[in-house]
């Protein structure tokens, strides 16, 4: 089902579009809705961003626990059983892009702006303040930090990513349905994914990846707009950032325009280069000895702490320390797993499940833990042994914490200056791969959607962004990525339970044993284009 167009402008040119008429109306309508409210209550609607945040972080933040792990369960079962050699496309499919080229999109999409915002502030603000440490500023406070950070950016993030992706690109490239959300639940709904059930489960993976998404925005144009203060005295308020949020989604909207292999693979190979730059900068002329010891330690922590950190539920604390961390970050991966997942799918054709995971899960786990070691131990070791002063600035302004680090190296005005442009870089990376993925949604699963939706959904992304920013700042961000999170949190159970469902099915590489009366084919999600009902596939 969808809507399809040839109609020309007053010029004669073409004006293509492709969209999913439910999908698309319902989704874009929706969030219409919250920008409209949003203007129209202005400052006041602060006051209710905040009371949402505390009500859904307390009452449901036990779900989300629950939720991450059964997830990041989920993907190791796949990835070490005997589904683990199925490759995504059939035995004859080969990757499309290079290793290097498909690490760096993984990541520029998986992670990108938070690491920059957060790779110093979360562990300066741990150290300070820490559920676990009754000394700030101690040892035992700085390995907790550091644990903590890791929690937050370590394997329950990639896996969420990975049982989408995964998901996804099996049912895709395998099983021959279209590239959308719902059709990995086929195994479960069978014709009923043309419903409104399978209509509701794209609309929620929607709003899901636009709020997940204008929450980066909205945090890295915080981070642009604390770097230009610093380097160059431009102000800090709300009216620069919302121009800084046109500028930089006009860019992206010019790389969304230029496609996947021009524009988005080439921005993603260019801000990792900057990113590894700043890092080996850092590393390199940092406190280089007690950064390699504590990457070492960070992590036998991180595993040593494993069960206990990340199924803690602050039960016996009684406390909310959660509301604002954990449960936020659950949230905000939770919201960017549709945007991310479908993202990696789309690349990821040609490569075994087992490599799929591996590439997913452990090697973007293990970059994150030596970015987060760099920036944040370096920042621990200039308070707890140097001049200090950087979990103070943090306290004051979390934004500028990059750039109060790079004040105590050499070349800070050039460094400064770098941060921002790889701050720019993830910005657009960020928007134009969303962007991409919520019109292959909105657009029925069509891989190559026309480029004015493409265009639309860039501009619409940076529309949230804005307003979200005018109306309640890091609040109404974190309030929507939460609220957004939740109901797809709930899909991403069943999700994985029709992941297995399928691969149980799935004898090996394009290979079913079958009824001769039932030969499989492929199909396109159209009402009428499942049988009554759900075919078994034998294993052999």
């Amino acid at each position: 089902m969808g809507i399809h167009s040839n109609l020309t402008n007053s010029d004669g040119a073409k004006i293509k579009y492709d969209v999913h008429p439910y999908i698309f109306f319902i989704s874009a309508g929706l969030i219409v809705l919250l920008v409209a409210l949003t203007l129209y209550l202005g400052k006041d609607i602060k006051d209710f961003f905040g009371i949402v945040q505390t009500g859904i972080s307390t009452y449901t933040g036990w779900f989300f626990v629950l939720t991450m792990n059964v997830i990041l369960v989920s993907v190791l079962l796949f990835m070490f059983s005997r589904f683990g050699d199925i490759r995504l496309g059939g035995d004859d499919a080969v990757p499309e892009f290079s290793t290097a080229g498909w690490f760096a999109m993984l990541f520029s999409a998986g992670m990108g702006i938070g690491l920059l915002f957060y790779g110093v502030a979360e562990p300066m603000f741990h150290f300070i303040s820490s559920p676990f440490s009754d000394t700030p500023g101690s040892p035992e406070a700085a390995r907790r930090a550091m644990d903590l950070t890791f929690l937050h950016w370590g394997l329950h993030p990639w896996s969420v990513y990975a049982i989408v992706g995964l998901s996804l690109a099996f049912f895709s490239f395998n099983k021959g349905y279209p590239l959308t959300i719902r059709s990995a639940f086929v195994p479960l709904l069978g014709d009923r994914v043309n419903g409104p059930i399978g209509y509701a489960i794209d609309i929620s993976a929607t709003v899901a990846t636009l709020f997940g998404v204008a929450t980066s925005l909205g945090i890295g144009v915080q981070q642009v707009n604390a770097g230009l203060f610093h380097v160059f005295g431009v102000p800090q308020t709300t009216n620069v950032q919302l121009l800084l949020v046109c500028g930089i989604t006009l860019i992206a909207t010019y790389s969304v325009v230029r496609g996947l292999d021009a524009g988005i693979r080439k921005l993603s190979e260019i801000n990792i280069s900057l990113a590894l730059a700043l890092m080996f900068f850092v590393l390199l002329l940092g406190p280089t000895l007690f950064i390699l010891n504590a990457l070492v330690e960070n992590i036998g922590i991180y595993l040593q702490n494993f069960m206990q950190l990340s199924t803690w539920n602050e039960t016996y604390e009684n406390s909310s320390w959660q509301n604002g961390w954990t449960v936020f970050y659950w949230g905000w991966w939770i919201g960017w797993s549709p945007f991310v997942g479908m993202f990696i799918a789309r690349i990821s054709k040609g490569r075994t499940i087992r490599e799929f995971i591996a590439g997913v899960l452990l090697v973007p786990t293990l970059v994150t833990f030596v970015w987060i070691t760099v920036f944040g131990n370096s920042a621990l070791f200039i308070d707890m042994f140097g001049g200090g002063g950087i979990a103070k600035a943090v306290q004051e302004n979390v934004p500028v914490s990059l750039f109060v680090l790079l004040e105590h190296f050499p070349f800070s005005s050039v460094t400064s200056v770098l941060g921002i442009a790889v701050v720019i870089t993830f910005f657009v990376t960020s928007s134009d791969s969303g962007s991409l993925v919520i019109d292959i949604i909105t657009a029925n699963g069509n891989q190559s959607p026309p480029v004015a939706q493409r265009v639309f959904w860039a501009l619409m992304e940076g529309a949230v962004a804005a307003t979200l920013l005018y109306g309640g700042g890091l609040i109404a961000l974190q309030t929507a990525t939460i609220t957004a999170g939740l109901p797809f949190g709930i899909i991403l159970l069943f999700m994985a339970y029709s992941l297995f469902r399928g691969l149980k099915d799935y004898s090996g590489p394009q290979q079913f044993y079958v009824d001769p009366e039932m030969k499989p084919k492929k199909i396109s999600i159209t009402p009428k284009a499942f049988p009554a009902k759900r075919r078994r596939h034998k294993i052999r």
